[in-house]
């Protein structure tokens, strides 16, 4: 054992810090688009169609989706590092591209880019915290992890909401993205040291295996076993609802005349209490398990999106907000550890890449599902149906999965 390859959170607690800060940056630019981009679509763009405007969260989710799955599997041949830089490369066209948007094609390509960086940046943040800190501390690692990407969400979600009522809806929301950028690139490619060393390190303290092939990972996270079934479509479903918020809570709300500044405060409670709440929840799971957080979790979301379509008033609308931001932070990291529960180190960035590719589909799906349910019978009715779904994939998880313990 090295000195600059030891497991554990203490043992090497500044690389971990600054991965935290890194994902706040990376969560930062998914942030910039929570509250505005809907309402530039409809009043900038003209676009009338609810499926329209929320294509841009079908070109994100497919984009990140598939870069998930390719991305975790090349991390385990060349290293995390490099994925990690390359991915803040892609980020910096992003904000650029939606200032200067000519046509809502613009916005769909800047978000392909943004699903890039996501994949790359954010998949690699998760993967070098799980191999920085052993198996023991997995649900604290990956509720830092997802606290400060979430967290930075809210943050930005409100300051753009914020910056756009008081100047425009663009481009002066979109300035604080390029600082973002620049940051993350700096952080990554300056301070952030490789992993792979670690897992070799956790690997030797293991019984041998070959790695299998990506198919078969693939097969046996998706399908080949109910625990793990139970965590994809879990995460699936989340991101569905995820992705409906996104894209129809801003036009509902506009709907009901509310500001864009106060649109953006909402926007903010979700995915601040989603995550502040995960510095608990991530260890509460090593401590009870994973089953009990997601099923109650998904359950918590759905009484929280149905209070925002019921309640019609501000109030009920951040209390919706609180409620998903609740379930989700039970969720959120608890299905992630809970896949790598039951993969070996030496396959185990590939399973979350397959987990991955499943929860960040649900982003498409669920912009796609709602924007043509809105389309055809009004947003109640699209809300309604992602609120039963939620609920749905709890019972799921509840029948399906099993706790496997360190």
């Amino acid at each position: 054992m090295t000195p600059q390859h030891r497991l554990g959170l203490r043992e090497n607690l500044g690389q971990f810090v600054l991965l935290v800060v890194i994902n706040a940056f990376v969560g930062s630019m998914v942030g910039l688009e929570r509250t505005v981009l809907p309402l530039l679509g409809e009043r900038e763009f003209g676009l009338t169609s609810k499926t329209a405007i929320t294509s841009f969260i079908v070109s994100f989710g497919v984009t990140k989706a598939v870069l998930n799955l390719v991305a975790a599997r090349v991390s385990e041949r060349v290293g995390r590092k490099p994925l990690l830089v390359i991915g803040w490369l892609f980020a910096l066209p992003v904000p650029f591209l939606i200032i200067h948007a000519q046509a809502w094609w613009w916005i769909d390509l800047a978000n392909v880019l943004l699903g890039v960086n996501q994949a790359l940046a954010w998949s690699m943040t998760v993967i070098m915290k799980v191999d920085l800190v052993g198996p023991r501390r997995r649900g604290l690692a990956l509720g830092l992890n997802e606290f400060a990407g979430y967290f930075a969400v809210g943050v930005t979600s409100w300051a753009t909401g914020y910056i756009a009522a008081h100047y425009a809806l663009r481009p002066e929301p979109f300035y604080l993205g390029i600082v973002i950028a620049l940051g993350g690139l700096g952080l990554s490619l300056f301070f952030a040291r490789e992993t792979l060393g670690h897992v070799r390190l956790e690997a030797s303290t293991l019984d041998a295996v070959r790695p299998p092939s990506l198919g078969h990972v693939f097969f046996l996270t998706s399908i080949g076993s109910a625990s793990l079934f139970a965590a994809c479509q879990a995460g699936l479903v989340n991101n569905l609802n995820d992705g409906m918020s996104w894209g129809l809570y801003p036009l509902f709300f506009a709907a009901y005349g509310l500001g864009v500044e106060s649109i953006g405060v909402i926007k903010a409670v979700y995915p601040g209490v989603w995550g502040l709440l995960q510095i608990a929840t991530g260890p509460l799971s090593d401590r009870i398990g994973r089953k009990t957080l997601i099923a109650g979790g998904m359950a918590v979301q759905a009484g929280g999106i149905w209070l925002t379509v019921l309640g019609a008033s501000y109030a009920a609308w951040l209390g919706g907000a609180a409620l998903q931001g609740l379930g989700t932070a039970m969720v959120y990291p608890t299905l992630l550890a809970a896949i790598t529960d039951h993969a070996h180190p030496t396959w185990r960035a590939t399973s979350l890449g397959v987990y991955r590719f499943w929860r960040d589909l649900g982003y498409a799906v669920g912009a796609l599902l709602s924007g043509i349910v809105a389309d055809l019978l009004g947003f109640a009715v699209a809300i309604h149906l992602v609120a039963a779904l939620t609920l749905a994939s709890g019972v799921v998880v509840a029948a399906m999965m099993s706790e496997r313990r360190a």
